[in-house]
């Protein structure tokens, strides 16, 4: 099985929509998820995931199955480090999260990096791995201690549209990052599209491994512009 997850588009937050230049990359995207041939469409329960995921659906004729522990990281990831003032951990500049020996923590002691500590992100970690965990183990892959036991070996190609933060979360237990590295190290563009492969080992186990990690190549191939997360150029 192959899995996609796909950040949504440029977004109108306010409103939980798109805007003129997210619609333009959802259909770009829904291009690429066409030509991946996408056998199955998930999305958060998010108007800016779900409108991104329509254009998807339209072209492959295929439903939208919303994922209710998909949607998007919010309250859990307030903090106050350095300086008092109320801000997403992902508006921290990242070093923090590498200094002071906090590079070296690790997996199981994230939550003591600084700005993590004073959020209730480990909340919002366990709630995205137990949904997970769950919808996988309906696709036919069932965690157990890091494993997974192929109870249903599939060649499916699955999409999930989804959000930044919240995706974040997911592959530090997936690929077992310390979710702290994965803030430092790792930022997701609008659209950019993850592929994990489970292999479908004749032993009867496997485990996810990362392909490709938000790729905006679409983006490229439909002539828009390659700015990310409100830069000025592209990348």
């Amino acid at each position: 099985m192959l899995l996609y997850i796909i950040r949504h588009g440029d977004p109108d937050y306010k409103t939980d929509t798109l805007t003129e230049r997210g619609r333009a990359q959802a259909e770009a995207v829904a291009l690429r998820m066409q030509r991946s041939g996408i056998t199955q469409v998930y999305s958060s329960p998010m108007g800016r995931a779900k409108e991104t995921a329509a254009p998807t659906c339209r072209l492959l004729s295929l439903p939208c199955h919303i994922e209710d522990w998909a949607h998007e990281i919010e309250e859990e990831r307030i903090t106050h480090f350095p300086d008092g003032k109320r801000k997403s951990v992902t508006d921290l500049q990242n070093t923090y999260y590498r200094e002071n020996g906090a590079i070296d923590l690790p997996y199981d002691r994230t939550m003591e990096a600084p700005g993590f500590s004073d959020t209730e992100m480990d909340k919002a970690a366990a709630r995205i791995a137990e949904g997970g965990r769950d919808f996988l183990r309906r696709l036919g892959y069932e965690e157990e201690g890091g494993i997974y036991r192929i109870t249903a070996p599939s060649d499916a190609r699955v999409a999930l549209f989804c959000h930044s933060a919240m995706a974040r979360a997911w592959l530090s237990t997936l690929l077992h990052i310390p979710l702290h590295l994965m803030w430092a190290g790792f930022h997701y563009t609008h659209t950019g599209v993850t592929v994990l492969e489970f292999k479908n080992y004749k032993n009867g186990v496997t485990a996810p491994r990362c392909l490709v990690y938000s790729d905006m190549s679409h983006l490229f191939a439909a002539g828009l512009d390659m700015r990310h997360n409100g830069s000025k150029e592209g990348i």
